[in-house]
């Protein structure tokens, strides 16, 4: 027998990303086709633990697909991880009559929403949103492809001035803990080195840039570094660069949370609305404890606990092509 919710809940946790209101919007619109109440919860699991609770209708939802961010907003928790916090949390479920959750962010987001689902028996179901694309089980998470536009953007910008004035830019670039993000935009934006944590030969890849440099009588170059390949970020590698090389001027440029604003891209509209839609039809399958994914083009569906356990890998043949492409 098909489950079929009188009513969901839909929140959005941890770091924004463009196109969480297109999922928004999705799945609002897709349960309510279904004759399923949609009830919005601000402030992710902050909110669900105040009560901050609203019906949402096709007219909340409305001429949001281009905007960035979230309209329910998101926030920090510290409560939630704590028995207390969830119990509370619980507490507004029952008050709200939802009995299904649907919810949009990344690692941290599905770990509590799993512990949640297990405790109280609601099913979750969990739409990858955020920009640094390190959830295991999808090819690609909402705003990860608006981030890296972004950043390609910025680095086409600052190579004029790069070239100008014959200096080595060091361009800081999120991701958290993967690499996904500096590797991609370093090869869209034609940078001659990618500094990552799954790549741990720091110093080599600075040599290897600035050597291809000199050998094309260039003594400009753009170096991205994921902020946690090295601690300290962008500006310990560049006192690593002083101390190496002083005949080169370098620059740091921290782009921070200019990478997670802007209107979403089409790509990343059209997936989050497929997310958004495929999320409540999980739901309708009576599926729960899964993460919405896409592979090779497809809607998929993945378990939370292995698509937060489970490392998602940098390919070999990305990292060689910005050795080739570099030269």
């Amino acid at each position: 027998m098909e489950f079929k919710p009188k009513t969901i809940g839909v929140l959005t946790s941890g770091g924004d990303a463009p196109g969480m209101n297109a999922a928004l919007r999705a799945v609002t619109r897709a349960a309510i086709s279904n004759g399923i109440k949609v009830k919005a919860i601000y402030r992710g699991y902050k909110g669900l633990i105040d009560g901050e609770v609203e019906e949402f209708t096709s007219q909340n939802v409305s001429g949001i697909i281009q905007r960035g961010g979230t309209i329910i907003k998101s926030a920090r928790c510290p409560e939630f991880p704590t028995k207390e916090g969830r119990e509370k949390a619980y507490e507004t479920l029952k008050r709200e009559g939802i009995e299904a959750l649907i919810i949009i962010g990344g690692d941290g987001t599905f770990t509590g929403g799993r512990i949640f689902a297990q405790e109280y028996n609601v099913p979750v179901i969990g739409i990858p949103g955020t920009i640094d694309n390190d959830l295991w089980g999808t090819d690609a998470t909402i705003g990860y492809d608006t981030a890296l536009n972004t950043i390609m953007h910025c680095v086409d910008t600052l190579r004029d001035t790069a070239t100008s004035h014959e200096r080595v830019f060091l361009v800081e670039v999120m991701g958290r803990d993967a690499g996904f993000l500096t590797l991609n935009a370093a090869i869209a934006a034609g940078a001659e080195a990618a500094i990552i944590p799954e790549r741990a030969t720091i110093i080599e890849q600075i040599e290897a840039a600035i050597g291809q440099g000199k050998r094309k009588s260039k003594n400009s170059s753009i170096v991205l570094v994921q902020e946690h390949a090295i601690e300290g970020g962008a500006q310990a590698v560049a006192k690593m660069m002083e101390h190496e090389h002083p005949e080169f001027s370098t620059r740091v440029t921290i782009l921070g949370h200019l990478q997670r604003g802007g209107s979403p891209t089409a790509n990343d509209r059209i997936l989050a609305s497929r997310m958004g839609i495929a999320a409540v039809q999980a739901l309708l399958e009576d599926q729960r404890n899964v993460m919405v994914g896409v592979k090779n083009g497809e809607i998929d569906y993945v378990p939370l606990s292995k698509a937060i356990k489970q490392k998602k890998d940098i390919k070999d043949e990305k990292w060689e092509a910005i050795q080739v492409l570099s030269i």
